[in-house]
C-alpha cells in the first residue's frame, strides 16, 4: 500500500482494535491487529482509489471519530489533547467499510477482487486471507472485532455506498442491509 494511505491506515485499524479490543495475549494483539490493519487497508483503497483522491485526503484531511465515538460509546465524553491526537486521522467511511469486511469474509473477498481497478493495485494489500478465510484462531484474537452483531452499527453507518461501489444497484436492491 502507497505510504500516502498510511497514516489514515494505522488510526482507522487502532480505532477499531480500541473499540473493538481483542483477547487477552501477545499473539492474540498480533492477529487482530492484522486482520484490522488488512481491513483498514483495502477499505482505504477501494475509498481513496486514485493518487489524486489521496491528494485531496491530504488537503482536506479526513475527518475524525468523533461520530464513530459517540457509536461505540454513547454518552462518553470527546476525548481531547495530544493523547489522543491519532483520532484526527481516523476516516468514518474506511472504519465502516472495514467493518463491513471483518463481518464478512465473502464481502471482503470482493472488496479484494476490485483492488485491481484502483490506482494501488491488489498486490499493495497483499493476501486477504485473514479477511475472506478468517480460521479460527483468527476469530478467537478478535472475537469482538469479527462479531457481526457488535460490528453493526458501524458497519451500518456506509454499508450501503461500500455495497453499490462493489456491486453496482445492490445497494438499492438489498433491502435490510441498511
Amino acid at each position: 500500500m502507497p505510504s500516502d494511505l498510511s497514516p489514515v491506515i494505522a488510526a482507522c485499524a487502532r480505532w477499531l482494535l480500541s473499540a473493538f479490543p481483542p483477547a487477552d495475549g501477545p499473539l492474540n494483539d498480533a492477529l487482530a491487529e492484522a486482520q484490522a490493519r488488512h481491513a483498514a487497508t483495502i477499505a482505504a483503497a477501494l475509498r481513496y482509489p486514485t493518487a489524486l483522491d489521496a491528494e485531496l485526503l491530504h488537503l482536506l484531511g479526513p475527518g475524525g471519530s468523533g461520530r464513530l465515538d459517540g457509536l461505540a460509546c454513547p454518552g462518553a465524553r470527546p476525548l481531547t489533547g495530544a493523547a489522543h491526537a491519532w483520532r484526527t486521522h481516523v476516516d468514518e467511511t474506511v472504519v465502516s467499510w472495514a467493518a463491513c469486511l471483518l463481518a464478512d469474509p465473502d464481502l471482503a473477498a470482493l472488496a479484494a477482487a476490485c483492488l485491481a481497478a484502483t490506482h494501488h493495485g491488489a498486490d499493495g494489500v497483499g493476501d486477504a486471507r485473514r479477511l475472506t478465510v478468517p480460521s479460527p484462531r483468527d476469530h478467537h484474537a478478535a472475537p469482538l472485532l469479527r462479531h457481526p452483531d457488535l460490528l453493526g452499527p458501524v458497519a451500518a453507518l456506509h454499508r450501503e455506498s461500500l455495497l453499490g461501489l462493489l456491486i453496482p444497484g445492490a445497494a438499492v436492491t438489498a433491502p435490510g442491509r441498511g
